[in-house]
């Protein structure tokens, strides 16, 4: 019998792993061969401590000591360009992610292919990191499996009942029991809980396609930052020594192995391109993510008020890998009855008991 039964190994299962293990037993089950298969496995992975809902924020925040320590950061930096017809959005994301504006002489020094007879407006941020996300994930797993876990793949789940000690959870894999069970799906947070016979929570899968296109007019991207049009419209990381292009969009589906649309791709390629003098050619590769969302787009960290032992750690969206240190220790501090580091709005905002 484990303390604590995880399911979903994706970077909010195993970062939950890592601190609940400190507080009793745990084992993960995660339905995919490895860790981080899914949305985790394909994130943008950047730390940008102001983006995303207050709630979130505060959660960044908490984390960037654990991504200094682990040494998963490496300097990025974050712009931001418009045009003058996108002028309210623009200064809407200034404000929102506390950045300083720039010239566009200097927006063309940082990014010399940016089309100026298009973008008459730009931002920046020195303070965003890349994360080394296969680095970040088995720092985890190397504390979890330290002190104890068991993670499993091939684990998917195929049935989950209430017992008198707690959950029981059958498996590809074989069966598990718990007396407390953690719900970090990602975008099959509901499926799960409609098998624990717990309400779900109203989750939204939403779709983001990615392209990796070559590096424009052979430039060295090394130093280039991540940039993003007004509006979160469209997004540009390097990535070694390639560019990834991504339209930013957000379509309602259901949770699935996620797979790049042509249609959108092409338009979101189009709204890049704009802003650029250099005009795509051909794709290196595509795909696809799903980043999921509760319906107020905050995290949901916590025990469900109507069934305790079942725990939520989930909504994480296209906000997981930077903010997962802080989450997963707001979630063992608040099931191990320990102080909260984040103030007493920012935890209302998190708990489930706020849709119940």
């Amino acid at each position: 019998m484990n303390d604590f039964l995880i399911i979903g190994g994706g970077i909010a299962g195993i970062s939950a792993a890592a601190r609940l293990s400190a507080l009793g037993s745990v084992t993960l089950l995660e339905r995919e061969d490895a860790l981080a298969y899914h949305a985790s496995g394909r994130s943008a992975a950047l730390f940008e401590q102001h983006y995303g809902k207050p709630s979130t924020v505060a959660l960044n925040r908490a984390s960037l000591d654990f991504h200094r320590s682990a040494d998963v950061l490496s300097p990025r930096g974050l712009m931001l360009v418009g045009s003058k017809g996108e002028a309210d959005l623009f200064a809407a994301d200034v404000q929102a992610m506390q950045m300083a504006e720039i010239t566009m002489d200097e927006a063309l020094a940082l990014i010399p292919v940016l089309n100026p007879a298009h973008v008459d407006r730009a931002a920046y941020d020195p303070g965003a990191w890349d994360i080394d996300t296969d680095r970040l994930i088995q720092t985890f797993a190397k504390t979890a499996r330290g002190n104890g876990a068991q993670i499993i793949t091939k684990a998917e789940v195929t049935a989950i009942s209430r017992t008198a000690q707690g959950w029981a959870v059958s498996t590809k894999a074989g069966d598990y029991a718990a007396r407390q069970l953690v719900n970090a799906a990602g975008a099959w947070v509901d499926v799960i809980a409609a098998m624990a016979g717990v309400a779900p929570l109203g989750f939204q899968p939403l779709r983001r396609s990615m392209a990796r296109i070559p590096a424009p007019d052979g430039h060295d991207l090394r130093a280039w930052p991540m940039v993003f049009g007004a509006g979160e419209g469209w997004y540009a990381k390097p990535d070694a020594g390639a560019l990834i292009v991504s339209p930013a969009e957000e379509d309602p589906t259901d949770p699935h192995d996620a797979y790049a649309d042509d249609m959108v791709l092409a338009e979101g390629l189009a709204r890049y391109a704009q802003n650029v003098t250099t005009p795509v050619t051909r794709l290196l590769a595509s795909w696809a993510g799903l980043r999921t969302f509760s319906p107020d787009r905050n995290l949901v960290l916590g025990p469900d008020p109507a069934h305790p032992g079942f725990i939520w750690c989930a909504g994480q969206g296209g906000y997981g890998m930077q903010s997962a240190p802080g989450a997963s220790q707001f979630l063992a501090d608040l099931v191990g009855g320990k102080p909260l580091e984040i103030g007493a709005e920012m935890v209302a905002a998190l708990l489930p008991a706020r849709f119940r």
